[in-house]
């Protein structure tokens, strides 16, 4: 390994996932890293005024922190297969009550503003997840003085984000709740965690932080034998006091009835792991298009929640969610920590 990761930053071997949507909201950036930890805020799906007052908000605490953005990969779509979900889709919103929404064929139009921000009002650390960011970018944060990490799926993926120039990946695993970051074809890796590290720390020599269905201190151990030095979790803080967890999402991972996760684009045009309900199995062959399903299903998804209705809305989570907690985030900090 080429590069060491800073030891107030990454001595508890901790890191907060950046969980878009709500429940990684200043409050649980703000515990992990008060916890010793690195906590996250997410970018991905708020207007770059939203994610300044959310930057601001965890910058007056002096804590340090890291940002999350999701890199606009503007894919061609098929426009035909998603105006038909959109019809198979109406039966649905008429029993809510709602209208649903012209398709949103844009990306994320406010990225370069959320950057420029960034660059403005920087972080500890930056990381970026679905596509590779502009070289430009990850050099002029790096020059502002962030950290800035790639989330990646393989060993071919970690090449091409060290090559970029990135200080660090993070390692996701296929186990990993909510959206899987992958960026280049092929097919997800068969092996378990640990064996995902290994691949990828004999592939690069910057370091890697693990994530992906760590529900044990075992598995976070684990991943740390294999080569991370550091372990990302995200399902294990979503029943922490400070999550931004809707109380239909913190309920349902809590909920026996709940048996199993399993991996869907239903509700986003992209694959995503989470509880299975009644939505992924109605819609089980939902097409790509990514984010213009995700805003397309949100009227359905926000009437579900309000309806208590954990069958309507998504409901990420890991392969690990069975061990996640009613507990402070600084509790699990210390259950996972070095």
């Amino acid at each position: 390994m080429d590069r060491e990761l800073p030891e107030e930053l990454f001595g508890a071997g901790v890191v907060g996932a950046p969980m878009a949507g709500g429940p990684s909201r200043p409050a649980l950036a703000e515990a992990v890293s008060r916890a010793g930890a690195l906590g996250f805020l997410a970018g991905g799906y708020k207007s770059a005024e939203a994610l300044a007052g959310d930057v601001g908000e965890l910058s007056a605490t002096g804590l340090p922190f890291g940002v999350n953005l999701f890199v606009p990969a503007n894919e061609p779509v098929d426009r035909e297969a998603i105006l038909a979900y959109r019809e198979r889709l109406r039966p649905l919103a008429d029993r809510l009550g709602v209208d649903l929404p012209e398709p949103r064929w844009a990306d994320d139009d406010e990225y370069p503003a959320k950057l420029a921000h960034l660059l403005e009002n920087v972080p500890a650390a930056v990381s970026f997840t679905f596509a590779l960011p502009p070289a430009g970018d990850v050099a002029s944060l790096r020059t502002a003085g962030a950290l800035v990490f790639q989330t990646v799926t393989s060993a071919q993926e970690a090449r091409a984000a060290e090559e970029l120039g990135v200080d660090g990946v993070v390692v996701q695993h296929a186990a990993a709740g909510g959206h899987f970051g992958s960026f280049l074809p092929g097919p997800a890796f068969a092996g378990q965690l640990h064996e995902l590290v290994s691949a990828v720390c004999a592939a690069v020599r910057i370091p890697v932080l693990a994530a992906g269905g760590i529900g044990t201190p075992q598995d976070a151990r684990a991943a740390r034998s294999a080569g991370a030095s550091a372990v990302q979790l995200g399902t294990a803080f979503l029943r922490t006091p400070e999550a931004g967890t809707n109380p239909v999402h913190r309920a349902a991972l809590a909920d026996p009835a709940f048996d199993r996760t399993a991996q869907t684009r239903a509700f986003s045009g992209k694959t995503a792991r989470g509880l299975e309900n009644a939505f992924m199995r109605d819609f089980a062959d939902a097409p790509s298009g990514y984010p213009t399903l995700h805003y397309l299903t949100a009227p359905l998804r926000a009437a579900a929640v309000a309806a208590g209705d954990a069958h309507g809305t998504n409901l990420w989570a890991g392969t690990g969610w069975r061990e996640a907690r009613e507990e402070p985030a600084a509790d699990v900090v210390a259950r996972f920590a070095v």
